[in-house]
């Protein structure tokens, strides 16, 4: 997922029965699979029970692969280091950072919801970002837990062991980044993200759950890409990249991995399964 598009309408009831979709694939070599899973990582109550594809993957595989580390980024040590690293320490204020016109169109949104600049004022770029989308998502209904903490917490009950491919503070690292080339672009596109989300993010959700992915790349990834090809880079592509080798290397081993990430890093021409399937891997959708 990005960190922000992927973190989101009024829908899931339409697809609520369809237990064959999900956004769940097979990939092997000729000695070894595993599976794949697509995440959303904010969802709503109603859309549990998930698709029984996740189950049956669960069920067949020895270990779960996450982005991070599930466990430690529950953790109130987590969120007070993302706090340190997203906040500015030495008197810095947004209104400093912001170009006059970007500055006011933040206040005025922050307005309209009832918040005060004050509120996110030493926030950085990224946190503002994230801190906005989160409270769209909320009001629109994203309350409950996402697809990764959901089998994170299930792994930890039947002791099935969890690994990630980056680690908490690489995580950190990428939010903190967010935003830092060029603040005023991390803003408008923060902005211009909410206003549409209700309805970008029903689209992303609704392929989601269908593993549609040519439908996701063109909500969340072709526009994204073009739009903001520096933000993208940092979060999409980059991440992609680094993970590939990884799952690339669980196809060599003995035990089956279920590999859980966020939907968009599977989409598109960086996607993970395209570049599988580049590399001559089979890909079978569940």
């Amino acid at each position: 997922m990005t960190f922000i598009r992927t973190l989101s309408s009024i829908f899931l009831f339409i697809f609520a029965f369809n237990i064959h979709a999900a956004s769940v694939w097979k990939v092997s070599s000729k000695t070894h699979s595993l599976y794949i899973g697509g995440t959303i990582h904010i969802l709503t109550p109603d859309d549990y029970p998930l698709p029984k594809a996740y189950d049956i993957a669960y069920q067949n595989t020895d270990k779960l692969v996450f982005e991070t580390d599930m466990v430690a980024v529950s953790q109130a040590e987590f969120a007070q280091k993302m706090m340190r690293l997203m906040t500015y320490s030495d008197g810095t204020t947004i209104d400093k950072i912001l170009e006059a016109d970007t500055y006011q169109d933040l206040v005025v949104f922050l307005s309209s919801k009832g918040v005060p600049i004050q509120a996110v004022a030493s926030y950085r770029p990224g946190m503002i970002a994230i801190t906005l989308s989160m409270m769209e998502l909320n009001a629109m209904g994203y309350t409950s837990e996402g697809v990764d903490v959901f089998y994170s917490k299930m792994a930890s009950a039947h002791n099935k062991p969890q690994e990630w491919l980056e680690t908490p503070d690489e995580q950190l690292q990428f939010l903190a980044n967010m935003g830092q080339e060029d603040p005023n672009e991390m803003i408008h596109y923060t902005l211009k993200d909410i206003a549409t989300m209700d309805d970008t993010f029903g689209k992303l959700h609704k392929a989601w759950f269908k593993g549609d992915m040519a439908a996701m790349a063109n909500v969340g990834i072709y526009p994204f890409k073009t739009d903001y090809p520096a933000i993208y880079n940092d979060l999409i592509a980059t991440r992609n990249n680094n993970w590939l080798p990884q799952i690339v290397n669980m196809l060599n081993d003995e035990p089956k991995e279920l590999v859980l990430v966020g939907t968009l890093h599977l989409s598109g021409p960086d996607g993970i399964l395209t570049k599988l399937k580049t590399k001559g891997y089979a890909i079978e959708k569940m």
